[in-house]
């Protein structure tokens, strides 16, 4: 490839972390380009200019948007080094399967959780373990979702894990005496040089979760 892959992303994001895991995850060189959602640049309005969000993958100069389709085409493109998705159709449609469970539900729940307060956290929070343990019962007893091997599930649902934090200290939970083998699986995951340094810190994950609901008044 000629050109160098350049990653448009902002440090909270989930869909962000997943793209740089991946890129670790293949030892991709590449430049990252953090972006101020409240001030995005020309660059990011040009190259993903329909939904004007975060992460994009430039490569070769072409922009590639969404971050499942971001992983999807680093796995087949740099295809030689740790394959996440598995090379079975079955396993491998699973997989997208659960990655868009992941997309419908884990974020609405975790903003649900931290925007709300009162019944309708209540609600949120209820739904949130629901879908963890959901989640749970999918990883069973495997070390990771696709069994002994790191792969595209677990790049999909890791990045959310920095936010638990602060979501437990919003809502007043824990997600560990809910769900601790889900827990288990992503101290796992922690120990990878790729997720390790892709997730942002929960502390300030959960300081600027402060600073939004001053911003938007939530009490």
């Amino acid at each position: 490839m000629t050109d160098e892959p350049i990653l448009l992303t902002a440090w909270p994001s989930f869909f962000g972390m997943r793209a740089r895991i991946a890129l670790d995850e293949k030892g991709i060189s590449y430049q990252h380009r953090e972006e101020n959602l409240f001030d995005k640049s020309p660059f990011l309005l040009q190259m993903n200019p329909i939904n004007k969000k975060v992460p994009v993958l430039v490569h070769n100069g072409k922009p590639i948007c969404e971050s499942l389709i971001i992983v999807q085409y680093i796995d087949e493109v740099w295809k030689d080094k740790s394959p996440l998705l598995p090379s079975d159709p079955y396993q491998r449609a699973q997989a997208r399967f659960w990655a868009d469970y992941i997309d419908k539900k884990v974020y609405n729940c975790i903003n649900g959780i931290w925007t709300t307060k009162g019944e309708e956290q209540e609600a949120a929070k209820k739904e949130f373990i629901e879908v963890m343990k959901v989640l749970e019962g999918e990883l069973g007893d495997k070390l990771y979702f696709g069994g002994d091997s790191f792969g595209f599930l677990d790049v999909s649902l890791v990045p959310f894990y920095c936010w638990f934090y602060a979501v437990e200290k919003c809502g007043n939970f824990s997600t560990e005496a809910q769900c601790p083998k889900l827990v288990a699986w992503a101290k796992k995951c922690m120990e990878r040089q790729s997720v390790a340094n892709s997730l942002s810190d929960p502390d300030k994950v959960y300081n600027l979760v402060l600073e939004l609901e001053k911003m938007n008044d939530i009490e």
